[in-house]
């Protein structure tokens, strides 16, 4: 089973487009749909709640309060039943036609822990992929390592992999580097990307630096910090 893990915070109208989508992607695969509902004040619930009806693949799960971005991926890929989970936008920006590609490319490389899509052509003003930027290289700049674009969500990852990450805030900008810092193979694809149908983005250019300067320092210190050693069991008998 592959579970298909969405982050919900005040996306009612984008919800029963993107559903759509994902079950005319999936809808011959066996799959689910775990959308976490981060205290949306818009409707979101309600609507999703309301999609069950006509999607039975569809589960809902709530956050008891707003707890951000990272706690709501956690609590679905947690959650999950299937071994593989696939994360993307509730915003409809991430195109579901990507997830089937990104799935073949894991199952054809089993030493690989996950693949994760960078966008290839931004439906994004010029500001706003002049933030993205920015916040890339101050991440990768502090990490040392190299990730194309920390921002895109579109990811295939085995869930076996994810239960053993460290848990903070701001983790799900970090999930190439910490899949790596364990050891992980982690192979970038190019995938669409779109405008937003409906909506604004929750994010803008202050919040975004500050977040990516602190986050990326907590993560270098978890990469410096990690335990690497081998263990050989030896017997003389």
């Amino acid at each position: 089973m592959v579970s298909v893990v969405i982050p919900v915070f005040d996306e009612r109208d984008n919800l029963a487009p993107l559903l759509d989508e994902i079950e005319a992607t999936l809808g011959g695969a066996d799959h689910e749909v775990v959308a976490v509902d981060d205290c949306s004040a818009d409707g979101s619930l309600e609507e999703l709640l309301r999609l069950q009806s006509t999607h039975p693949q569809l589960r809902v799960i709530t956050l008891e309060q707003r707890a951000g971005q990272s706690a709501a991926i956690v609590a679905g890929f947690e959650l999950a039943h299937g071994e593989v989970v696939v994360t993307l936008d509730a915003d409809g920006q991430n195109d579901p036609a990507d997830v089937p590609r990104l799935l073949n490319l894991l199952r054809q490389n089993p030493g690989c822990a996950a693949v994760v899509g960078y966008r290839a052509s931004r439906a994004d003003s010029g500001w706003k992929r002049l933030q993205s930027r920015i916040a890339n290289t101050i991440r990768n700049w502090v990490t040392g390592d190299a990730v194309r674009d920390t921002g895109c969500s579109l990811k295939a990852m085995r869930r076996a992999v994810l239960l053993d990450l460290p848990r903070f805030d701001g983790m799900h900008r970090f999930l190439p580097s910490l899949l790596r810092m364990q050891g992980g193979v982690v192979m970038e694809v190019p995938v669409a990307h779109r405008r937003r149908l409906s909506g604004k983005s929750k994010y803008g250019m202050w919040n975004r630096a500050a977040r990516a300067l602190g986050d990326a320092l907590g993560v270098r210190w978890l990469i410096r910090r990690r335990l690497a050693y081998k263990v050989i069991e030896r017997s003389e008998r």
